[in-house]
Formats: C-alpha cells, sequence, structure tokens
C-alpha cells in the first residue's frame, strides 16, 4: 500500500465514522479558546475544563487578565501543570493582545506565536478551529498515531509530522483530520497499550499489520 492510498483508506474510514470531530476544550470564544490551549500543553482537557469556568469568571476577558498579576492567575491554575509558568505565560499574553493586537487574537500563525506561551502547535490550533485556516496542530497524540499507522516515516519532529501530514491530507480537511487523530489517540491508539481490538483502521495501519496481526 502507498502511502496516498493509506492516506485516502484513512481519510474515508474516518469520515465515515467520526463524521464530526472537535475539540474538547471548552470555550465561548476565540479568548477562551486561547487561555484553554495554553492550559493544555502537557495537560488533560478534562483538567483545563475543570479550571477554566472560575478562570474566565475572574477574567472574562483579555483587559481583566492584563490587569492580574501572575501570582493571582496562579491561584486559579494552581491544579494544572508548569501553573508557575503558564500564569506568567497567560498574564503577557494577555498584555500583547490588548497592547499590540487591538484586543483580538492574531488570525495567523506568525502573529499568534508573539503570544506568550503560544508555540506552533498552539498556533496552529486557534487558527484552525477559530478561523478555519488549513493548519495542522501536531501534539503528541498526532505525532504517535501519524507513526503508527504509517501516515509519516521517520519523522523525528512535530514539525516534520505536520509536514508530511499537510502534504497528504487534503487541505479542506486538515482541520478536522487534526481532531481526528487527536481523538483516536486519546481513546483507541493510546501510548502504552493501543487498544488495537477496538481499531477500525487494522487493515491500513503498519503497527497493527506488523507488530499484533502476526503474533
Amino acid at each position: 500500500m502507498t502511502k496516498k492510498e493509506r492516506f485516502e483508506k484513512v481519510t474515508a474510514w474516518f469520515q465515515a465514522n467520526v463524521p464530526i470531530a472537535e475539540t474538547e476544550l471548552d470555550y465561548g470564544s476565540p479568548y477562551e479558546l486561547l487561555v484553554a490551549v495554553i492550559l493544555s500543553a502537557q495537560c488533560t482537557d478534562k483538567r483545563v475544563n475543570m479550571i477554566t469556568p472560575d478562570l474566565f469568571r475572574r477574567y472574562p476577558t483579555a483587559k481583566e487578565l492584563a490587569e492580574a498579576e501572575p501570582a493571582e492567575v496562579f491561584d486559579y491554575i494552581r491544579s494544572c501543570t508548569y501553573p508557575n509558568n503558564k500564569s506568567k505565560h497567560l498574564v503577557g499574553m494577555a498584555k500583547m493582545l490588548i497592547g499590540d493586537f487591538n484586543n483580538q487574537v492574531p488570525d495567523n500563525v506568525k502573529d499568534l506565536q508573539k503570544l506568550p506561551g503560544v508555540g506552533r502547535k498552539t498556533a496552529n490550533v486557534i487558527a484552525s478551529v477559530v478561523y478555519q485556516k488549513p493548519a495542522m496542530a501536531v501534539d503528541t497524540h498526532v505525532f504517535r498515531v501519524a507513526a503508527r499507522i504509517g501516515l509519516t516515516t521517520n519523522a523525528k519532529t512535530p514539525l516534520e509530522t505536520e509536514k508530511q501530514l499537510v502534504k497528504y491530507f487534503p487541505e479542506e480537511l486538515l482541520a478536522i483530520a487534526h481532531h481526528w487523530l487527536i481523538l483516536h489517540g486519546r481513546y483507541i491508539c493510546v501510548a502504552r497499550t493501543p487498544k488495537c481490538a477496538q481499531c477500525g483502521l487494522q487493515d491500513y495501519c503498519k503497527y497493527y499489520q506488523k507488530s499484533v496481526k502476526v503474533k
């Protein structure tokens, strides 16, 4: 099976079986999603969704967050990973939104990456989810699942993974493909013991064909 054929088979399966795939982060505005995605770095969406209701009540817009002290923000996010760094990033991000972007979340990856706490993955998530841009955000789930299935070959970094996925997924499907791979990695193709018996991609998956089926 060529890589092109593998992508076509995998895409067709997801389209038939997972026609709706969206972020599991709770948000009501671009600002709220940006905060949630920053918090989600090396932290679960479930934990972030437990934190953000109180956080957003206290800081409903970037204006209130920009006026806060990181120590105050820390108290709201202490249960997530790296709360010290993230509290500083959130305040810095809000100040830059107000001062440099007229209180508007940027709609392009380049400007988004200027914000404190926003790397390429976060920028791609915002561009894709909020502005429907053809962007492929690569987190640990996407990196792992793409390699296991065989959608990527010898990709050593998230950027290499992103470039290979963008090359083969149709541009109009990049946004949903990102969620397909994340959700598949979160619930089926988990890190330690993938649930191959429950997976509908067995016929197209290199990992299953080489490591599971032969046993």
